[in-house]
């Protein structure tokens, strides 16, 4: 018995100091989170009053959301029009033959002008045009540009639905966008997505070289050339151009900025007129310069001198032979371009840039390294050629 009281009375002196040491480090702890109350509550506010840089739009819920996704493809569905083409084929066996194509477009004008893609038109002997409530017209085109794979067409109507066109500048990776045509000949579908890149780079299947393009996620497919690409203010910021084939979830648009000046100009005139300097060439990378010897570090090396055109009748050279590098053929030998106008240039972009903002006629001071010397010519730009770029 006395010994079971013995170990009663350690348990109950274990208990009791557990809790006093327990009451004391609460006390503590609390009177040091009542000191320091303020500092947590003043980070707290740090934290959640954070100014963002740029407009972000936050939809307050999943359901406002769609609502006004719902609501902006109502407003501009009734301004996108289905383009179904006739052109004629030539084919070996079979001689001349109408082919069918489709594509879509949309209304900038209600005077009844509409923006679709130049590849969309190309060769077409009919153009139909049928608007969003079923109703069809026959379209002409007011003019195209090739280079960009832009096209104005028009209809005879009037009081026409048209399209806000928005500021393709401001755009910013990660914003929504929403894709509108006519997939496969399904009128009127709608796919949504952000914009994944921009100023990107493709070449068409016909050649056409088109920079600065808007890379989005929104499913475009055959038929959904021409269509707008909106933004969640239901403003038109791209025109669904082309997809890379090979993947998911990559496809390209041009920007409206660049669209706008153009159509104006069709309207207007017809046609776009390019500055031209009349060669082809490429940027001396880093990784070039481990296997080839420039005599600068920097510039854009003249391969192709077009016959006729300006660079050659100012005595631009091209290159001379041809060695591989990875399996890659490269032009080397000829001059290399380093400044336009006292500005420096590293590239056919940049090159080509600073050429599109000048106008035919204009003469430029073009500085070239040729061997190991340094010359400058002055060169008068002429009209591009319709079959030829660079």
């Amino acid at each position: 018995m006395k010994q079971e009281r013995g170990v009663w009375q350690v348990l109950l002196i274990i208990f009791i100091l557990g809790a006093l040491i327990g009451g004391f480090i609460g006390s503590v702890a609390g009177g040091y989170y009542f000191t320091n109350k303020n500092k947590f509550t003043s980070s707290e506010e740090k934290i959640t009053n954070i100014t963002p840089t740029q407009e972000i739009y936050i939809p307050s819920s999943l359901g406002a959301f769609e609502k006004e996704i719902v609501a902006v493809v109502k407003k501009t569905m009734p301004a996108v029009v289905n383009i179904s083409t006739v052109t004629l084929v030539e084919d070996f066996f079979f001689g001349i033959y109408p082919s069918s194509g489709v594509g879509s477009g949309f209304i900038i004008d209600p005077k009844g002008y509409i923006l679709t893609n130049y590849h969309v038109v190309a060769r077409a002997r009919k153009i139909d045009v049928t608007l969003s409530e079923g109703k069809k017209y026959s379209g002409r085109v007011v003019g195209y540009d090739r280079r960009s794979d832009l096209a104005v067409i028009k209809i005879d109507a009037n009081n026409l639905p048209y399209l806000p066109l928005g500021d393709s500048d401001k755009l910013e990776p990660g914003q929504f966008v929403i894709a509108i045509g006519n997939p496969f000949g399904l009128n009127r579908t709608v796919t949504l997505g952000i914009v994944s890149a921009l100023n990107r780079t493709i070449v068409e299947p016909n050649g056409v070289r088109l920079e600065n393009l808007i890379q989005t996620d929104a499913a475009i497919n055959p038929g959904n050339s021409g269509g707008p690409l909106i933004n969640i203010k239901g403003e038109v910021i791209g025109i669904n151009t082309a997809i890379k084939s090979d993947a998911q979830g990559i496809g390209f648009a041009i920007p409206i900025n660049k669209a706008k000046q153009i159509a104006e100009k069709l309207i207007k005139e017809g046609k776009i007129t390019y500055p031209w300097l009349g060669i082809r060439g490429y940027a001396i990378t880093t990784d070039l310069l481990d296997y080839i010897k420039f005599p600068v570090q920097k510039g854009v090396v003249i391969a192709e001198v077009i016959p006729g055109g300006p660079a050659d009748k100012a005595g631009l050279r091209g290159g001379n032979r041809v060695i591989y590098v990875d399996s890659t053929q490269i032009i080397v030998g000829g001059d290399i371009i380093v400044k336009i106008d006292g500005k420096p240039v590293e590239s056919m972009e940049e090159l080509r840039s600073e050429i599109q903002k000048r106008k035919v006629g204009d003469v430029v001071s073009i500085t070239y390294v040729r061997g190991d010397k340094e010359y400058t010519v002055k060169i008068k730009l002429e009209a591009m050629p319709e079959d030829l770029s660079g």
